[in-house]
């Protein structure tokens, strides 16, 4: 699959089309629930790894991020208002556990400003060390 990639001065990282349109189908037509993003530091560039069903649930969008790896990752989270209306908020999460390659924390640090930019309709950004800190408890805490 060719897709335009634009690269980024600052950290040379490039972020693939598919990127992008991946979202966009998430956002406007709800066709997927997650979307896993990997930094192909060879390529130097952002692609999609893995995409996540409507149907999956939250359980499987945690267990599709590796243990001791980063990534960024983007989670269409349904949640009732108090007023009993059914809502959705885009929550963008930058997985970085501490067990990861200090190298490769470096780098989705410097690029994500820049990746989430691409991403238009971020509606809350989470930073994640561990799996503590993207608990259901907490995207319900951040919604309200």
């Amino acid at each position: 699959m060719c897709g335009i990639v634009q690269a980024n001065a600052a950290s040379g990282m490039a972020v693939h089309d598919d990127c992008k349109l991946k979202f966009l189908e998430l956002k406007a037509k709800r066709t997927y629930r997650y979307i896993v993003y990997k930094i192909e530091e060879k390529q130097k560039q952002v692609v999609v790894e893995k995409l996540g069903e409507p149907a999956n649930g939250y359980e499987d969008f945690t267990a599709s991020l590796p243990a001791d790896e980063c990534r960024y990752a983007v989670y269409d989270f349904d949640f009732v208002t108090e007023e009993n209306c059914q809502k959705s908020r885009i929550f963008f999460i930058a997985w970085s556990p501490d067990t990861s390659r200090v190298r490769s924390k470096m780098i989705y640090a410097s690029s994500k400003d820049r990746f989430k930019r691409e991403l238009d309709g971020i509606q809350v950004e989470l930073q994640a060390t561990d799996p503590t800190e993207m608990g259901l408890d907490v995207f319900k805490s951040r919604v309200n």
